[in-house]
């Protein structure tokens, strides 16, 4: 019989976009072990990150807040987390859990556990921030201190090669076996919330040699293009700056790019395996709720654009399958679909109220495991020139860039790859209207500047930035001896 708590297993991946999974239809990559999660479980296909920035993204995972509840639409790298929000794992605390993270949180200070019980971090090489981090010190431990990054790649661009160490000292492969002894080590009196954070598939592109070599052969699917993204000169401020600042690749390196990253996907599905098996032999795999999402996606070249926080579905649509305890499916018929329109807020609310808790009031996100639907859904990235907004129904989404005050529209239904910009057909004006008054509705602080009466009138567009990347887009060095510690509110990897 299941006990009276479940115990809950959250997995995120970092980076990974909606519809890269088999099971969402993808017919190159391979990705076993979660399509098996969405035949015992619920695939979410509308599930979005409302700002798709790491740490944004994050903090609305943590608190089950809005962006503009946690306070950060920009990217904030030296924002303590709302001293006045419960967290996720402090929420799961209180209700007798013991809670455990493992990988990357992404949180100032670094070590602030927010409200877990322990954290062993893998941070992608932030020791500027503070420290230690758990698997820089387990590289030291066997003999490859300071060597994380001499594979030479970006933590922010798209070159790549295979990692230069051994296989059992990639970062995947600490996570889930770091993951696996958490769970062996558990009390067994008491219920348990693991978080499993994997670093991948987000840059650096360093698969391990054997994963890479099953997509060698494989034809890639080329990147999508469409009619508004081949005009280049026409493109919106924000997007054409976005498309400036990454490296153009060829059709073969751009094909040979996916391959590392979908090489990176492979080995977190596999060794997922590993943290299901430990389970499993625990005893403990009926008894447990897994969730499975990422923070946001990457466009992957995908109209000539690379990287997260613009708006389109590529950057901001999430996978998320949430699997429930065996012989209960709360979130929908087993091996079905949900279509609602989902954000990374509701994961909080989902997974307390599978395990019976009360949310806590600051809570803004809906469970899924409810029947509630959200009419429209709002998004927004960055501030000033360098802002997007969005917000889209069931079937059409409307994007607004302030600088230069442009709108595409896109029919999700109809055109779900935005190859097709809308927003000047007059067919579509009705719908492009209704949905400009709703995003007028959404919005606050210094966008509220950028209304007149009930038009959007944007900002003046400004010139094109000349690009001053020397840093590579925040390229890390040799981290022994220690890197130094430096200024925690600076910004690397965008524009």
């Amino acid at each position: 019989m299941p006990s009276a708590k479940p115990n809950v297993l959250f997995v995120t991946v970092d980076q990974w976009p909606g519809d890269l999974l088999g099971c969402a239809g993808h017919g190159t990559i391979e990705t076993p072990t979660i399509d098996q999660l969405a035949r015992v479980g619920t695939r979410y296909t509308n599930c979005y990150a409302q700002t798709p920035i790491c740490i944004p993204a994050r903090r609305s995972i943590m608190t089950g807040m809005s962006s503009r509840g946690h306070g950060d639409r920009d990217f904030q790298p030296d924002l303590p987390m709302p001293a006045d929000a419960p967290t996720l794992a402090g929420t799961f605390g209180a209700a007798g859990y013991q809670t455990f993270a493992t990988g990357k949180l992404h949180v100032y200070p670094p070590r602030d556990r927010i409200g877990f019980d322990d954290a062993q971090l893998a941070e992608e090489g932030r020791g500027h921030l503070g420290g230690p981090d758990d698997y820089e010190m387990f590289l030291a431990d066997c003999g490859y201190p300071g060597e994380q990054f001499m594979h030479g790649m970006s933590n922010n661009e798209y070159s790549w090669r295979t990692w230069h160490l051994p296989e059992r000292t990639h970062v995947t492969n600490w996570t889930a076996s770091t993951a696996a002894r958490t769970i062996k080590r558990r009390d067994p009196t008491r219920p348990s919330f693991w978080h499993v954070s994997f670093t991948h598939p987000h840059p650096p592109l360093v698969p391990l040699d054997s994963y890479l070599e099953r997509y060698t052969r494989r034809e890639m699917p080329p990147p999508v293009g469409g009619d508004w993204s081949a005009r280049a000169e026409d493109l919106p401020f924000v997007v054409r700056a976005t498309r400036n600042y990454y490296a153009t690749l060829t059709p073969e390196q751009l094909a040979d790019m996916r391959r590392a990253f979908y090489a990176l996907c492979t080995h977190i599905d596999h060794q997922l395996r590993l943290i299901i098996g430990t389970l499993r032999e625990e005893g403990i795999l009926d008894d447990t709720i897994i969730v499975f999402a990422s923070d946001h996606g990457d466009m992957l070249g995908d109209h000539g654009l690379y990287g997260k926080r613009l708006l389109y579905d590529n950057s901001a649509r999430v996978p998320l399958i949430v699997v429930d305890r065996a012989g209960r499916q709360r979130c929908g018929p087993m091996g079905g679909t949900d279509d609602r329109l989902a954000t990374l807020h509701d994961l909080m609310p989902t997974m307390l109220d599978m395990a019976g808790i009360e949310g806590p009031a600051t809570c803004e996100g809906l469970s899924l495991a409810g029947g509630d639907r959200r009419a429209h859904l709002y998004g927004e990235s960055h501030l000033g020139a360098r802002a997007s907004r969005m917000v889209r129904d069931e079937r059409f989404k409307l994007i607004w860039y302030p600088a230069g005050n442009r709108m595409q529209l896109f029919d999700l239904e109809r055109d779900p790859a935005e190859q097709e910009d809308l927003s000047g057909n007059d067919s579509f004006a009705e719908r492009r209207r209704h949905l400009e008054a709703v995003l007028i509705d959404q919005l606050y602080g210094e966008d509220l500047d950028l209304i007149v009466g009930d038009r959007l009138v944007g900002l003046p567009e400004p010139e094109m930035p000349r690009i001053d990347n020397r840093g590579l887009s925040g390229q890390r060095g040799v981290h022994f001896p220690e890197v130094p510690m430096a200024d925690p509110g600076t910004k690397v990897g965008a524009w």
